[in-house]
């Protein structure tokens, strides 16, 4: 596990780590490809510069993000962005999280991505990659 991701999930409360361990350690195995790194305060993995999947801890537990997830087409990702292309589920306690359905995401955030990478450049408009 990357060392600054490690740190962000020590400073949760012991049952936001263990969820937060949960993730890191799963989208780590999936995701055996991506660069990981915390960016704008918590943790993202990256393909090729674009961001795929993160998470944070917000009011409502801890947030797992999927930067391309609106097209997804998943029940459970049901918190969606309103000006991207992002969907969400939160997490409040570590049994929540079904590895099943995340490896699915991930591989979906394999094959499904929206240019974040190069979103400032082309002044907010997003371009499909895959």
């Amino acid at each position: 596990m990357n060392v600054e991701i490690n740190d962000y999930n020590q400073r949760q409360t012991l049952l936001d780590q263990e969820i937060c361990n949960l993730l890191a350690v799963a989208i780590d195995k999936f995701l055996t490809d991506a660069e990981s790194k915390i960016w704008h305060s918590h943790p993202v993995w990256f393909l090729e510069g674009n961001p795929i999947v993160g998470y944070s801890k917000q009011k409502p537990g801890i947030r797992l993000m999927f930067w391309s997830g609106a097209d997804f087409e998943e029940e459970d990702l049901n918190v969606k962005g309103r000006k991207f292309k992002d969907a969400s589920i939160f997490y409040t306690e570590v049994n929540q999280v079904d590895e099943a359905k995340l490896k699915r995401w991930l591989d979906k955030a394999k094959t499904i991505q929206w240019d974040y990478k190069n979103l400032i450049k082309k002044i907010g408009s997003l371009d499909r990659l895959k």
